[in-house]
């Protein structure tokens, strides 16, 4: 008989793996791609969002606690650097935290995980901002 406890379900498992990080993500960007109040938001990323839906995906899985695929193909995040050519203010923060909490609401995240989510995503979120006399220093 094993004395050992099973393993402690990371939040990738708890949110339901590839397949709900997938759900969450297309939400995400349709979301963005449909939504008036998301409109800084949405003009920041180009005319398509087909590689930022798979990167995003790729990275959550990762940062979740599942599959590395991001860190595979492309080597640590540095997220703050790969988005220093975005100009990113409170705004853009504030609409991606928005966009990103509707999406995690409406694919039904169990609502304990949407607080645990949603505090991570602020301090990330705040972190990369680039714009204005407030910028975090990085």
């Amino acid at each position: 008989m094993s004395t050992e406890s099973p393993p402690t379900p990371t939040p990738f498992d708890t949110l339901g793996g590839a397949d709900a990080i997938a759900r969450l993500v297309e939400r995400f960007y349709d979301l963005m791609d449909i939504e008036p109040g998301y409109a800084a938001l949405r003009a920041t990323h180009g005319s398509t969002l087909d590689g930022a839906r798979q990167k995003l995906a790729w990275f959550l899985s990762g940062w979740l606690g599942g599959p590395q695929h991001y860190i595979e193909r492309f080597g640590h995040p540095r997220l703050r650097a790969r988005h220093m050519p975005f100009a990113i203010g409170v705004a853009e923060r504030d609409q991606w935290l928005a966009c990103m909490h509707q999406a995690m609401a409406e694919v039904q995240v169990p609502q304990d995980m949407l607080q645990q989510l949603n505090a991570a995503f602020f301090q990330t979120a705040d972190w990369m901002r680039n714009q204005g006399d407030d910028t975090p220093a990085g």
